[in-house]
C-alpha cells in the first residue's frame, strides 16, 4: 500500500485521538489549577474520555485504522522513549544489599498479586498487568507490559482505572502511618518508595515527612522502577515462546523479544553510559509521554464500558490486596536491612 494512501487512511482516527489527548491534558491542567496538584493523571483522563465519546456515539469505521495505529504503533514507540529516561547511574549509591532487597520485593509482589487476581477469577492478562503495575511503577509498568502480553483494551482500560484510585489513596494515607506508627524517617521514605506507585506520588506521600524522606522515596522508587526492563524482558520471553509453540505448524519466523522492547534496554543502556544528552531527556520523555497519551486515547475510544464495570469489583479487590501485600512484604524487608 502506498504511505500516502496509507496516512490518509490513519489520518482521522489519529485526529480524533490527538484530539482526545489534548482535552485530556487541558482537564489536567484545570486539576492542577483547581486542586493544586495532578491527581488523576492525563493518561487516565483520556481513556475516561475516549470511553465517555465511544459510549455516546459510537465510531464509524473510517477511524478505525487510526485509533488501531495509535493503540499499537505510538504506545510502542513511547516505551522505546520511555527507556532513555532510565538510569543505572542514578542508583548506584543505595547500595547492593538495598537494590537484591528491592527486587526481590518486587517479584515476590508480582508473583503473589498474580495468583490473588487469578483466585479472584481475573483473566490471566488482566491480574499480569495489576501485579506489574502495583508492584513496579503503576501506569508506566501496565502501559509497558501490555503490548507485551498482548492485552485487550478492556483490561488496560480497567487495570488503569482501578490502580490509580488506589494510587490516590496511598498518597493519602501514608503520611498517616508514618505519624501515627512510629516509623522513623529512613524507614518511611523506603516505605513510600516501595509501595507508591508513580514518582510524582512519591514526592507527594514524602514531603510532609521531610527532605531525608523524599530523598529516600525517591532513591528506592528509581530502583523499583528499575526493575521495568527485566520483567518485559522476560515477560516478552514468555509470551513470544507460548505463541511459537502455539503456531509451531506454520512457518512464520517470530523474534524471540518485541522490537520496542530491544529499543527500551537499547536506550536505557546507552543513558547508563553518558551516550545520550542530558540535554535530550526532558524532551524525549516528553514525546514518550504525549504518544502514551494518545495511544491511551486510543484505547478508552476502543473499550466497551460495560466491561470495564464488569470486572470493576473483582479489579479493585485484587489491586487492594496486592497493595496491603507489598506493604507487608516492604516492611519485612525493612526489618531484615535493619534500617533505622
Amino acid at each position: 500500500m502506498p504511505l500516502f494512501h496509507r496516512a490518509n487512511i490513519i489520518l482521522p482516527g489519529l485526529a480524533l485521538t490527538s484530539a482526545v489527548a489534548l482535552l485530556a491534558y487541558a482537564g489536567e491542567r484545570i486539576e492542577i489549577g483547581i486542586l493544586g496538584g495532578r491527581w488523576i493523571e492525563s493518561l487516565v483522563l483520556a481513556i475516561a474520555i475516549g470511553i465517555v465519546v465511544c459510549t455516546i456515539n459510537p465510531l464509524k469505521p473510517a477511524f478505525r485504522p487510526g485509533i488501531d495505529f495509535s493503540a499499537k504503533i505510538l504506545l510502542e514507540i513511547a516505551i522505546v522513549l520511555l527507556g532513555a529516561s532510565i538510569s543505572l547511574s542514578a542508583i548506584s549509591g543505595a547500595g547492593v544489599w538495598l537494590i537484591a532487597g528491592i527486587a526481590i520485593v518486587v517479584v515476590l509482589s508480582i508473583a503473589a498479586t498474580y495468583v490473588v487476581g487469578r483466585l479472584l477469577g481475573l483473566p490471566p492478562k488482566l491480574a499480569t498487568l495489576i501485579a506489574c503495575g502495583n508492584s513496579i511503577c503503576g501506569n508506566s509498568a501496565i502501559v509497558a507490559v501490555a503490548p507485551v502480553i498482548e492485552a485487550g483494551s478492556e483490561e488496560i482500560a480497567a487495570a488503569l482505572a482501578f490502580t490509580a484510585v488506589l494510587g490516590i489513596a496511598a498518597v493519602f494515607l501514608l503520611p498517616l502511618l508514618y505519624f501515627h506508627a512510629g516509623m522513623s524517617v529512613p524507614q518511611y521514605g523506603v516505605l513510600a518508595g516501595l509501595t507508591v506507585y508513580a514518582v510524582p506520588q512519591v514526592l507527594a506521600a514524602t514531603a510532609p515527612v521531610g527532605v531525608l524522606a523524599v530523598q529516600t522515596g525517591t532513591l528506592v522508587k528509581l530502583v523499583r522502577v528499575l526493575m521495568l526492563g527485566p520483567v518485559i524482558f522476560l515477560l516478552g520471553v514468555v509470551t513470544k515462546t507460548e505463541t511459537t509453540a502455539t503456531d509451531s505448524h506454520t512457518n512464520r519466523r517470530r523474534s524471540l523479544v518485541p522490537w520496542f522492547i530491544c529499543g527500551f534496554l537499547g536506550l536505557m543502556a546507552l543513558r547508563s553510559f553518558g551516550l545520550i544528552p542530558d540535554t535530550l531527556v526532558a524532551p524525549m520523555a516528553l514525546i514518550s509521554n504525549i504518544l502514551t497519551v494518545i495511544a491511551m486515547a486510543a484505547l478508552g475510544l476502543s473499550v466497551n464500558i460495560r466491561s470495564v464495570a464488569h470486572a470493576g469489583g473483582r479489579v479493585i479487590t485484587a489491586a487492594t490486596l496486592s497493595l496491603l501485600t507489598l506493604g507487608v512484604i516492604s516492611y519485612g524487608l525493612i526489618a531484615v536491612l535493619h534500617i533505622q
